[in-house]
């Protein structure tokens, strides 16, 4: 028993010198140790372990996100924003850029404008529109402003006055 999680574990004797813990995909514990350690030294070994090994029990136990969007929704919802927004950059020569999708950890979006490249997460479609909408209005000024200055918000806020309180919803959203 640790705490109120009743967890059964397999146990391999090896010639080690520590007792070892390991957690399988499915879940599965595995210790491994000497035929020194006594039952009462694993067990005891076990319980000081109890929150890293309940940790991802709790992790598998959270809720899963809903997308709002299946991925080929996405990159439609992406390619018509993106095809709505090019004759206001077209006027000041920015080329038609290439748009292309990924799962990316760190970032909604990138913008490369030496190579005129447009990248947008895969994991937007956990987002509401109007934050997509933020993302996409926020790469096409990178063209203008490659960089976060001053000057890049300012380019911003005059193609999306509330991309503050996008950006906010952004950061609550759940993957």
């Amino acid at each position: 028993m640790l705490g109120e999680t009743e967890l059964s574990y397999q146990l391999l004797y090896k010639n080690v010198k520590n007792i070892n813990l390991h957690i399988q995909r499915d879940g599965t514990l595995w210790v491994s140790c000497n035929r020194r350690h006594s039952k009462n030294q694993v067990e005891a070994f076990l319980r000081s372990k109890k929150d890293w090994i309940t940790k991802p029990l709790v992790m598998e136990a959270k809720e899963e996100s809903i997308p709002f969007y299946t991925e080929q929704e996405l990159k439609r919802i992406v390619t018509e924003l993106c095809e709505r927004i090019f004759p206001y950059y077209e006027k000041v020569g920015i080329p038609k850029p290439q748009i292309k999708f990924r799962k990316m950890t760190s970032q909604w979006g990138n913008c490369r404008p030496k190579t005129g490249i447009l990248t947008f997460n895969k994991n937007l479609c956990y987002a509401p529109y109007e934050c997509i909408q933020y993302v996409v209005w926020h790469e096409w000024t990178h063209f203008l402003v490659p960089n976060h200055s001053k000057e890049f918000y300012e380019a911003l806020e005059t193609v999306c006055p509330d991309w503050k309180v996008h950006k906010k919803r952004l950061k609550e959203v759940k993957v």
